[in-house]
This record gives C-alpha cells, sequence and structure tokens, in this order.
C-alpha cells in the first residue's frame, strides 16, 4: 500500500501529536492551528507533525480544471517547517487514500507516526466520503484514547480565513488583502529561462521566471515587490501577462530587477509581491512603452522606499 509506504519515510523517536491538511498558502488560519500544535506538545514532550497532501482532494474527484494552487509542495513544506514543526509527512492523495475510512487512515498513523494526538480545524473531515467530520474523529478519539483538539476558525474583519478566500484575493489582484490573510507578501519562484528579449533591447532586460503549470496568479498588471538572486536582495517590477503591445499569446511572469547586472538564465528567483501598481495595457509603439516602464521603475521605487523596503 503506498500510503503505508510513504508513512514509513519517517520513524519517529518518540510519540507525537500531528494536525493533517493540504495548508495550501499556509495562511494565518493555518499557523493558528500549528501554534496551538506546537504548544501542546511542548507540554507533553511530544514530537510536532504535519501530514499534508501533494496533491489537493479536489483535483482528484474534480472533473474540470484542477484548482490553482497558492504554494507548491516544495514552498509549503518550507513555510510549514518555519512554524516549527519537528517533522512533515508528505502523502499521495490518489484513490487508494480516498478510499480509506477515517478509522482505517487515523489506525495507520497511529501505527506509523505514533500519533497519540491529533489537532484540527473546525471544518476539518477525513476518510471516505468525508465522513470523519470534526464530531466523528472525537468520538473516535475517545474509544480508541487519541486526544483531539478542535482550534475554532480565526476571522479576520468578518471573515473566516481560508484558502478559498486567499485564493480569490490573489485573483482579484486584492495584494494587500493577500498579505492580511497570510502575513507576508504573495511569493513566487521558479528558474529564469530565455524570453523574446525585448525588455534588454528596450534598456530594461527582464529576468524571464519559469512559473509551473497550475501555479495561481495574480490579474495580468505591473507589480512592485523584491526578487531574490544570488544570494542578493533586488527591488523589482514584474510584468505579468501577454505583452500586449507585441501580441504575443502565452502569459509570462517577467522582472527587472533594480541595479541588477549580469545573466541569470538557468539560476533560481525568487519574487516577493508588494503590491499592484498598474493594469497591463497596450502602448502604441515601443518607445511609448519604454517611458511607461520608466516611470513604473520610478513610481515603484518610490513605493518600497516610502514603506521601508530597500
Amino acid at each position: 500500500m503506498q500510503v503505508e509506504e510513504e508513512l514509513a519515510s519517517f520513524s519517529p523517536d518518540r510519540d507525537t501529536m500531528l494536525t493533517i491538511g493540504v495548508f495550501d498558502g499556509v495562511h494565518l488560519g493555518h499557523r493558528r492551528l500549528i501554534a496551538e500544535l506546537i504548544r501542546q506538545t511542548r507540554q507533553k514532550n511530544l514530537l510536532a507533525g504535519v501530514v499534508t497532501f501533494r496533491q489537493h482532494p479536489e483535483d482528484l474527484f474534480s472533473t474540470g480544471k484542477r484548482l490553482p494552487f497558492l504554494t507548491d509542495i516544495k514552498t509549503r513544506t518550507k513555510l510549514l517547517k518555519e512554524e516549527g514543526v519537528d517533522f512533515i509527512v508528505t502523502l499521495s492523495f490518489n484513490k487508494e487514500l480516498a478510499g480509506l475510512s477515517a478509522r482505517q487512515f487515523i489506525n495507520l498513523l497511529q501505527q506509523h507516526l505514533r500519533m497519540r494526538g491529533l489537532v484540527i480545524g473546525s471544518d476539518f473531515a477525513l476518510g471516505k466520503g468525508r465522513e470523519g467530520d470534526t464530531g466523528a474523529i472525537q468520538r473516535l478519539g475517545k474509544e480508541i484514547g487519541l486526544s483531539v483538539t478542535v482550534v475554532p476558525p480565526l476571522e479576520i474583519n468578518g471573515e473566516v480565513v481560508s484558502s478559498t478566500i486567499l485564493r480569490k484575493a490573489l485573483a482579484a489582484g486584492n495584494i494587500n488583502k493577500v498579505h492580511e490573510l497570510t502575513g507576508r507578501p504573495y511569493s513566487l519562484h521558479g528558474k529564469v529561462v530565455e524570453g523574446a528579449g525585448r525588455g534588454e533591447g528596450l534598456g530594461f532586460p527582464t529576468a524571464n521566471m519559469d512559473v509551473k503549470s497550475g501555479q495561481a496568479l495574480p490579474p495580468d498588471g505591473v507589480y512592485v515587490g523584491l526578487t531574490r538572486a544570488n544570494g542578493k536582495i533586488y527591488q523589482s517590477m514584474t510584468n505579468i501577462g501577454r505583452n500586449p503591445t507585441f501580441g504575443d499569446a502565452e502569459r509570462t511572469v517577467e522582472s527587472y530587477l533594480v541595479d541588477y547586472h549580469g545573466d541569470l538564465y538557468g539560476k533560481e528567483v525568487h519574487l516577493d509581491i508588494v503590491t499592484r501598481l498598474r493594469d497591463e495595457k497596450k502602448f502604441d509603439s515601443a518607445s511609448e512603452l519604454k517611458k511607461q516602464i520608466f516611470q513604473d521603475i520610478v513610481q515603484g521605487k518610490t513605493i518600497l522606499d516610502s514603506i521601508g523596503v530597500k
């Protein structure tokens, strides 16, 4: 059974307490859940563990377009580790796993990960057909001697924080709300690949990021941010879109790094989006576009300097 093989990838040296979920976006609601997990494990001398999934469960059952992901598994794991958990186990969410009952899955976690406690959110559900809701898990916990803590949802401005709300805010280009829901800028990362080379011809060479398929992106437009490249951080202006001035069909993510000089092809870069500057526009000529890019850089630098981001 694949799930057992993946669970066996980590052998804890003492009993554990776990939380389970996709944790896409690792927002403040997720972080609240993990904070409670860590608080309890430190009191009880247990290891704090996260069980997460490589694929979103909805992707397995969806017949249409897949749900765009906010954080890929690598980024998600990094962010979860930064919250202070002791270990993370990633599982493949496939038909085999989806077919397990809540009791079967809980038994596997007890057997392989020495689970003695579980911390879950109020909307949690586990097992075939989502049979294991919070009430069912609490009843099962009493039966088998498993402590179960249900953490109430986090609300900001009267709205429950969730990956769905976060995804909607990003799709609407509400970068400030994304930051509010996660406590950090929205980030993208990937290798720099060769583009059309127009930026260099205009005097503003750009790094064309190879963003993974399925990555959630904000709407087309120009964004102000910070790009980490070659171990340093640069103020950057990023265009997300199809370059309508030149009639491109493919959507790209291209960043101009202020005061950077050098070749980034093939190297990994990390972009933090701070705010949205403007919509993407079609210009009548390359010279008009060049003037606008210069204005974008001046305005973007002003914004970053005003909030103390150098």
